[in-house]
């Protein structure tokens, strides 16, 4: 069994700033991090590798600093890592991205399940775990909250839907998204961090993946970002003085304009 997670590198602020001509996130200068619901990712690959054996991998693709988010992964306890990593990548929509990281599975035998997160926290669109799936032509389940069985043959997990649960099983390979709600990621260990440290992570480029040249990058995007901005924020404030009394009488007043009482 090999339990391989797909992890994404994303901007650690909420001031995200655009380039007004290609329409995409400036991560030059910007500090970055582990996508949050990918640690929950990682955390089951190595719970998998603990309850029923086997190897564990992780994979992301990126600029070279997206290495980072790799030795991370290996602090924390996860076998081998891979960067996908060239000029050809840039611009991906999620369609491409998946293609790209399909293309880097067929080339890494022996995968039994991957893992994704629910969603990347610079997009927010859960699209790329179906999509990998359906690039790879296997079952996805997507919400796991809980994986209660796995044989060489088959996985069983529970969902969560709007207002419920589902059980589901599925024949692997597979691919699964998970919540929050499946576990709570483990720190790094010194010895962890000191084999990442030392750790000697292969970068593959689309000459190393093979497949359509069209389906790369921007060329294999669909999705074109017409426009984008940023709302305005617009704050105001104003401070009350005065006694207790004579300050709870003016701020129930000022409620009650804005029809909050």
């Amino acid at each position: 069994m090999k339990y391989l997670v797909c992890v994404k590198q994303v901007p650690d602020t909420m001031e995200v700033k655009v380039d007004p001509e290609t329409k995409r996130i400036i991560r030059e200068g910007v500090p970055s991090i582990l996508n949050p619901y990918d640690a929950y990712a990682l955390e089951e690959a190595l719970r998998l590798k603990e309850r029923y054996g086997g190897e564990t991998a992780v994979i992301t693709m990126g600029p070279p600093q997206a290495e980072a988010v790799l030795r991370e992964a290996l602090s924390m306890g996860i076998d081998e890592a891979v960067l996908l990593s060239d000029r050809a990548f840039a611009g991906s929509d999620t369609l491409a991205t998946s293609y790209t990281l399909a293309q880097a599975i067929r080339k890494m035998e022996g995968i039994s399940i991957v893992l994704c997160g629910r969603e990347a926290l610079d997009g927010s669109t859960g699209q790329v775990g179906p999509e990998l799936a359906e690039h790879l032509g296997i079952p996805i389940i997507t919400y796991v909250s809980k994986i209660s069985n796995v044989t060489s043959d088959w996985m069983e997990c529970v969902r969560l839907m709007e207002d419920h649960y589902e059980t589901l099983k599925s024949p692997l390979p597979a691919v699964i998204t998970v919540i929050k709600e499946i576990n709570q990621p483990r720190l790094p260990s010194l010895r962890g961090m000191l084999k990442a440290k030392k750790a000697v992570i292969p970068v593959w480029t689309k000459e190393n993946l093979g497949g359509e040249e069209e389906s790369y990058g921007q060329d294999g995007s669909p999705t074109r970002v017409v426009e984008i901005w940023r709302p305005e924020m617009k704050k105001e404030g104003r401070v009350i003085t005065g006694e207790p009394a004579e300050v709870a009488s003016i701020l129930y007043q000022e409620l009650k304009k804005l029809g909050v009482v």
